[in-house]
């Protein structure tokens, strides 16, 4: 089995490869660092911790391990790895200087030795629903302890896993510690081959995170620049197709029923922003990019938000909020942001990527679940008429993610054994 998988990275490491440099012709940031993909890059201080987080999603989830780390052990050197440049770029803005970011190479034997070589880390952290083999095996060679944190997989990947049999079993032998977000993670993870005396529930990272200094100063002033007299609804992290057509129509319903409302869309990903421009020209919205505009025309009816790192801010601005990847079959996005910020959440019915979370703030009253355009439309204008709802399930959201915080200092208490046993 482990002949196949090496087969099958090999084939796929020139195919990735050609669609990242594909996509770098229309956004260059995926040709930067391209080495560090097979490997190479700069060395870096030795004996730090390397913890791994695939894209924007897992780099916010990290971030309190982060922080907590470099203010406990201020010369203990830190790496964050990521795959995709918007993880990159988030996690540069995060952490600033208190940790190296790079990419993580392909899980192929010889680009994961030059990474270690150039790394060397003391002890490797890897967040949610990342299993490379060839990854975790030179961490077992290399005597270098492995924490799964903020772990999660779910009842269909466990299929998938299982038909990779010994493959995955010894992937998982290979973790010292496994620190699952639920008991049903802990539950897959164990059937899967992992350690039951290392495997542990610790709860969802995500909950532990702090917003970031001024975020509700730079909100206000974001809703002074656009909409200081008119409802702003913000639709966060949006996937092509049905879902922004269903936000555009709704969006033609909610300024009709709400003259003036402006709607902030803000895709998944950056390298679809001339994409939804055409999309909202050709739907004959009157629109603006948030890139060229300083300040919305009384008649703009959505701010195509076409820059990075200022979602947050955003919703910081707005009345409400609707999530995306949800209305698609893509597993939905970060709902914990909006909720920490006190707004009503709108979601569609896919959420598989944080099915815990959506149903804990469902089943509060933090969020609601909309299926399609009329849905999503008569949410919208619902709740922009009711100020007194949208303060209730605000207060719910918020209410929601500070009794679920501590996942960290669970965290913390199962990693530092480790980075004291490797100092020894």
């Amino acid at each position: 089995m482990r002949f196949v998988y090496l087969l099958a990275v090999y084939l796929a490491v020139p195919l990735v490869s050609t669609m990242l440099l594909w996509r770098g012709l229309r956004d260059r940031s995926y040709w930067h660092d391209f080495g560090e993909r097979f490997g190479f890059g700069a060395r870096l201080a030795p004996l730090g911790v390397w913890m791994h987080a695939v894209s924007v999603g897992e780099v916010q989830a990290c971030a309190p391990l982060v922080s907590a780390l470099a203010r406990r052990h201020p010369h203990l050197p830190l790496t964050v790895t990521t795959f995709t440049p918007t993880g990159a770029a988030r996690a540069r803005a995060l952490f600033g200087d208190i940790a190296q970011v790079r990419y993580l190479p392909y899980d192929t034997p010889g680009a994961v030795r030059r990474f270690f070589a150039r790394v060397e880390p003391r002890l490797a952290v890897i967040f949610e629903t990342e299993l490379w083999p060839n990854l975790y095996r030179e961490c077992g060679r290399r005597r270098v302890p492995l924490v799964l944190a903020s772990a999660r997989v779910s009842e269909r990947s466990v299929g998938r896993y299982r038909r990779l049999g010994a493959l995955f079993r010894a992937t998982l032998s290979e973790a010292r510690v496994v620190a699952a977000q639920g008991a049903g993670d802990a539950y897959r993870f164990r059937a899967l081959g992992a350690d039951p005396a290392s495997t542990h529930v610790t709860g969802n990272l995500k909950f532990d995170f702090d917003l970031p200094p001024g975020t509700l100063e730079r909100g206000a002033r974001l809703r002074e620049q656009y909409a200081p007299h008119r409802p702003l609804w913000v639709a966060g992290s949006t996937h092509g197709g049905a879902e922004e057509q269903a936000i555009i129509e709704a969006q033609r319903r909610v300024h009709a029923a709400h003259p003036g409302a402006l709607l902030v869309i803000a895709p998944r990903h950056p390298q679809r922003f001339a994409e939804v421009a055409g999309t909202l020209a050709r739907a004959g919205m009157r629109y603006a990019r948030r890139s060229e505009a300083p300040a919305a025309a009384p008649d703009c009816e959505v701010l195509l938000l076409d820059t990075l790192g200022e979602l947050l801010d955003f919703y910081a601005a707005a009345d409400l909020a609707f999530v995306g990847g949800s209305l698609a079959p893509v597993g939905g996005h970060n709902l914990l942001e909006p909720a920490a910020l006190g707004l009503p959440i709108l979601t569609g019915p896919y959420n598989t990527n944080s099915e815990e979370i959506a149903q804990l703030l469902i089943a509060r009253g933090a969020a609601e679940v909309v299926r399609d355009a009329a849905g999503l439309r008569a949410r919208v204008s619902a709740l922009l008429a009711d100020p007194a709802a949208r303060a209730r399930i605000g207060a719910a959201g918020r209410a929601s993610v500070d009794s679920n915080r501590g996942a960290l200092d669970k965290l913390l208490a199962l990693i530092e054994p480790l980075l004291d046993e490797s100092e020894a």
